[in-house]
């Protein structure tokens, strides 16, 4: 079995091949061959694996594990030893032995579907998806002898997309029902970011295979991706209602609870799930996440530091109790991670969670060149993985202010649909927005809803492919008044299930939407709209030491974020000149220095009396997911205004890149 191990002959062969079969039928039977053989030759490891193969198929775990968890050191390279050994352990909810079980079966023989497809079971059982993400990938690769599948398969296992794309695009022109290959055009669609593309080539694949559980778990991930909690949350209880127990489709369910808000459903979910696989780090960092955003901060870091015994080099874990903001890291866990950073096979992402880790902490040590240092390691990794073009966001804002007159939103005046619920919080991240949430949503009249995707959904659905970015205000242009009403009682009707209460005003503070501002005020006139500035070093630098998930490209490199704060003011600064008093400015600094005058202010914008209550936002108790969730739930301090001054000597290229902006704050310069 081993290496160079001789196959058996004769009556032996003829007896082993005879209780192999036995195991797809009679399991019990192949245990009773192979004992008699194990009688007659008691070390015969062939017998010995189809022995723990039976034990493990009549449900004896205890004694498949005891026969192939020794037989696995014997027989270092016999990848059928370690494919039985990572089922076993898998149905012994021993996921991260089963993982390392597979990950070894599928070295040892990369051409095994049944390895592929158990060790993905295992990564999401672990709630890695992407892990699973890429098995699943190989196990296409392995399983399919379509040799234009297994082209598609391999390019996406490679990541080269494009040539993935082209691969199945062909393919499904030749067979358009192929449900394997629209599953993995959709896995190429979701990696580029083309989640409507993605989810409608998951509805087709559906719609030809109902009972396709890994394409409805895709499917509901895309909805996810998208906003749609609600619609992913239906298709996770359609999942779980055939297998309650599945745990990756427990851990969807736990997500799509927590992103339609339901923290307290999300946690209970993963507590359930914990008590069975409490050696999942990912799990408990997932259950922390949730905790997190509950408000129950430390039994967030509990959780946290459970992933990390668990997983010394689970580098997000570190990064999420940096993302804290109020935590503090110990001598330990310094040397931990600097220790994690010595590592050769350190994964990329966890390299570049521990960078940001660590910069948090030798910047809460004092130690700053050293912090900025690691913070721009992290940053250019990210850079790398997610290139961004600083004049491509130039070119559209140059664009949108030529489209966007005075004349132009006349014309359109009385379109969009006329409700007044929401209210839009726009900017930078990092510059005070989730302050400005946290105070208007401690009055009763406003439910705060966080960082909603709808406004770029719908951005992204008016341009087609064909549309370049810069051209997205003439495609805005050619919208009808009927249009721009629909599109306003779509983003009202996709938002109204993500309500909790029956206030009568809700607040979506999306940061990117301040290049949508027009769009905004066409398709929605009457809600209100809030611009939160911030001192541009404070702000850029801010955005440069956090590590965002998705979403914030620009933040990798200090000029960029320095041209698109030039932007984003030219911007907003145009639209302050065609549609005076449209927006409100609020300056987080002005906010910090007289909390109650901005407060009224604020009030009186949103058309709203004065409560006390907004001025104790601290004692609030809602779910807040953004970076400065800790620091809402606390009063407003001072302290923290000029921070960013001790890492000055290192922000020149920011400086530069905002030119006369960085003179002229809190004022607009008088051209730009």
């Amino acid at each position: 079995m081993d290496g160079g191990a001789a196959e058996p002959t004769g009556p032996l062969q003829v007896a082993l091949a005879h209780a192999r079969q036995l195991l797809q039928t009679a399991p019990h039977l192949a245990a009773e061959q192979a004992a008699e053989i194990l009688r007659a030759i008691p070390a015969e490891p062939r017998a010995r694996l189809v022995l723990g193969a039976a034990r493990r198929l009549t449900g004896d775990l205890k004694t498949s594990l005891e026969i192939l968890t020794p037989l696995a050191r014997e027989q270092p390279r016999a990848a059928p030893v370690y494919l039985e050994l990572g089922a076993a352990l898998g149905e012994a909810n021993r996921a991260p032995e089963a993982v390392a079980a597979l990950r070894r079966a599928v070295e040892l023989q990369p051409a095994s579907p049944d390895g592929w497809r158990l060790l993905a079971d295992q990564l999401d059982a672990s709630a890695d998806s992407e892990g699973a993400t890429e098995a699943r990938a190989r196990y296409l690769k392995a399983a399919n002898r379509d040799p234009r599948l297994m082209e598609a398969a391999a390019a996406l296992v490679d990541n080269r997309l494009p040539a993935a794309d082209a691969t199945l695009r062909a393919h499904l022109a030749l067979h358009p029902t192929d449900i394997a290959a629209l599953r993995m055009r959709a896995e190429v669609a979701g990696r580029l970011r083309r989640y409507q593309d993605a989810q409608q080539l998951l509805e087709r694949c559906l719609e030809l295979a109902p009972g396709f559980d890994a394409a409805r778990a895709n499917y509901a991930g895309v909805l996810l991706r998208q906003g749609n909690a609600p619609a992913a949350l239906a298709q996770a209880e359609q999942l779980l209602s055939r297998e309650p127990r599945h745990p990756g489709y427990r851990n969807l369910l736990a997500a799509a609870h927590a992103n339609v808000g339901s923290y307290a459903e999300a946690i209970a979910v993963y507590e359930r799930l914990l008590e069975e696989l409490p050696a999942q780090p990912r799990i408990w960092l997932s259950y922390g996440h949730a905790l997190r955003t509950a408000g129950r901060t430390s039994d967030a870091i509990k959780a946290y530091r459970r992933a990390i015994g668990l997983e010394p080099s689970a580098g997000e874990a570190y990064w999420s109790l940096a993302n804290l903001k109020t935590f503090r890291f110990d001598e330990r866990d310094l040397a931990g991670m600097q220790a994690a950073l010595a590592r050769a096979d350190l994964s990329t992402d966890d390299r570049l969670h521990f960078e940001f880790a660590l910069g948090k902490a030798l910047e809460d040590g004092a130690d700053y060149a050293a912090s900025f240092a690691h913070y721009q390691q992290g940053n250019a990794i990210r850079r790398e993985l997610h290139p961004y073009s600083a004049q491509a966001t130039t070119d559209y804002t140059r664009k949108s202010l030529a489209v966007y007159t005075r004349e132009f939103f006349a014309a359109r005046a009385g379109a969009g649909a006329p409700a007044a619920d929401p209210i839009f919080i726009v900017g930078l991240p990092r510059a005070g927005s989730t302050l400005l949430e946290q105070i208007l949503a401690s009055h009763s009249q406003v439910e705060g809803l966080m960082e909603l995707p709808h406004v770029p959904r719908l951005a992204r659905d008016l341009a087609s492919p064909e549309v370049r970015q810069e051209d997205f205000a003439e495609a805005v242009a050619g919208l009808t008044p009927a249009r721009l009403r629909e599109l306003g009682e779509r983003y009202l009707t996709e938002t109204r299930s993500l309500r909790r209460t029956a206030a009568p005003f809700f607040i979506d503070k999306m940061p990117n939407n301040c290049f949508y501002v027009g769009l905004i005020h066409l398709i929605l006139p009457n809600a209100r709209i809030i611009d939160a500035r911030r001192h541009p070093l404070a702000c850029g630098f801010s955005c440069f030491r956090q590590h965002f998930a998705r979403g914030q490209n620009f933040t990798y490199d200090l000029t960029d974020l320095g041209l698109y704060y030039r932007d984003y003011v030219q911007f907003m600064a145009h639209i302050d000149r065609v549609l005076p008093g449209r927006v409100l400015r609020v300056h987080y600094e002005r906010v910090v220095g007289d909390t109650e005058g901005q407060v009224r202010r604020l009030l009186e914008y949103c058309g709203l009396p004065f409560e006390d209550s907004c001025l104790r936002f601290n004692e609030t108790a809602r779910a807040v997911r953004t970076a400065s969730s800790e620091q809402v739930r606390q009063p407003i301090f001072r302290e923290g205004l000029d921070h960013w001054r001790h890492f000055e000597p290192w922000l020149g290229p920011l400086a530069a890149a905002l030119g006369p902006i960085l003179g002229a704050y809190p004022h607009e310069p008088e051209s730009f």
